[in-house]
C-alpha cells in the first residue's frame, strides 16, 4: 500500500476549523481531566463542573485511558491486529493508541479521527516523523465520510483485520442519532478477524452514573446513559472477547500481565461509571 500525502489527507474541507474558544469540547475537557495543557478556560470550567458532580472524575478519565492501552495491546499482541482506526481519539495527553500498538508491532498503522481541529493540529505536530500514523478531521456521526476519506482508504487495507476504536464516544450520541447504525456502517466493510473496541457509560441505577450524566449534559450538552442491554447492543451481536463487557477496573482482555480484578466491595463511586468490551467480527458483521 502507498502512504498517502499526510498534508492532503488532513485537508478536510467538510470540517472547517472552529476552535470554539468560548465553548467546551469533549476532546479538550477530557484533556483537562487528564491533566493536559491543550485546553481553554471553557474546557477547564467544564471539567470543574464534572468534578463537582462526580468527585474523582479525573481518576475515571485516567481509568478510561488505561483501558484504551490494554485494549490496543490485546488486539496487537494476542489478536495480531496491525492496523487501527481510532475515532474520537482526543488530544495526545498521555500514551495513546499508536504508542501501545507500535510497542508490540513497530510498523502498525494507526489513523486517528476527531472533529476537533486542535486534535488535527497537535496530532500532526506530534506525529510528523511517524510515517505509519496519521490524523484526519471527521465526525463519528458521518461514517460514510470517514470510510470514503482518501486518508483512510489509502492507509488501511480492508482485506486484512482492522481494530476499530470508539472509546469514550457513544455516550455523546443521542438515541435519535442511531449510534448502532453508525457502528454497523463502520464495521460492515471490515473483514473477519477485525475487532470493535468500545468504552462507554452505563445505567444500572447507581447514583454516580446519573451524577456524571447530569454533569456532562450541563457542561457539554451531551452525555447520555444506556442500560447494560443497550451497551451489549453496541457490539452488534458479534463475539465478545473474554471477559466480555465489564467495568474498567475489572476488564483485562486475556491479559496475562493484568493485575487481579478489583472486587466490587472496593469500588469507589467513579468505578461504576464506565465499562469496556472488545468484539470480533465475522462474515456478515454489521449486517
Amino acid at each position: 500500500m502507498s502512504t498517502p500525502d499526510r498534508t492532503a489527507s488532513g485537508n478536510d474541507r467538510k470540517y472547517r476549523p472552529d476552535f470554539g474558544l468560548s465553548s467546551a469540547s469533549a476532546a479538550r475537557v477530557y484533556d483537562a481531566l487528564l491533566g493536559g495543557k491543550d485546553n481553554f478556560e471553557a474546557d477547564r470550567n467544564a471539567a470543574e463542573v464534572i468534578e463537582a458532580h462526580l468527585p474523582h472524575s479525573r481518576a475515571a478519565a485516567a481509568l478510561n485511558r488505561a483501558a484504551l492501552i490494554r485494549g490496543v495491546r490485546y488486539m496487537a499482541r494476542v489478536a495480531g491486529v496491525d492496523q487501527f482506526l481510532d475515532i474520537g481519539c482526543g488530544l495526545p495527553t498521555m500514551k495513546n493508541t499508536h504508542d501501545a500498538a507500535q510497542e508490540v508491532i513497530p510498523d502498525a498503522r494507526v489513523i486517528y479521527v476527531d472533529n476537533d481541529p486542535m486534535v488535527l493540529s497537535h496530532g500532526r505536530a506530534l506525529l510528523a516523523d511517524n510515517k505509519t500514523t496519521t490524523v484526519i478531521t471527521a465526525d463519528l456521526r458521518d461514517p460514510t465520510y470517514i470510510l470514503g476519506h482518501p486518508g483512510v482508504s489509502a492507509f488501511l487495507d480492508f482485506d486484512r483485520p482492522i481494530g476499530l476504536l470508539v472509546v469514550g464516544m457513544l455516550m455523546h450520541l443521542h438515541d435519535s442519532e442511531k449510534p448502532n447504525e453508525i457502528l454497523a456502517e463502520l464495521v460492515r466493510p471490515m473483514c473477519p478477524g477485525s475487532h470493535l473496541f468500545i468504552t462507554t457509560w452505563l445505567d444500572t441505577g447507581h447514583p454516580a452514573q446519573h451524577a456524571l450524566s447530569r454533569a456532562c449534559l450541563e457542561a457539554l450538552g451531551t452525555g447520555w446513559l444506556r442500560s447494560l442491554d443497550e451497551v451489549y447492543d453496541h457490539f452488534l451481536g458479534m463475539e465478545l472477547v473474554p471477559p466480555g463487557v465489564e467495568y474498567l477496573s475489572r476488564w483485562y482482555p486475556e491479559d496475562p500481565d493484568g493485575p487481579a480484578v478489583m472486587p466490587f466491595e472496593e469500588f469507589e463511586p467513579y468505578h461504576w461509571t464506565l465499562m469496556a468490551g472488545i468484539a470480533r467480527t465475522s462474515s456478515g458483521a454489521g449486517d
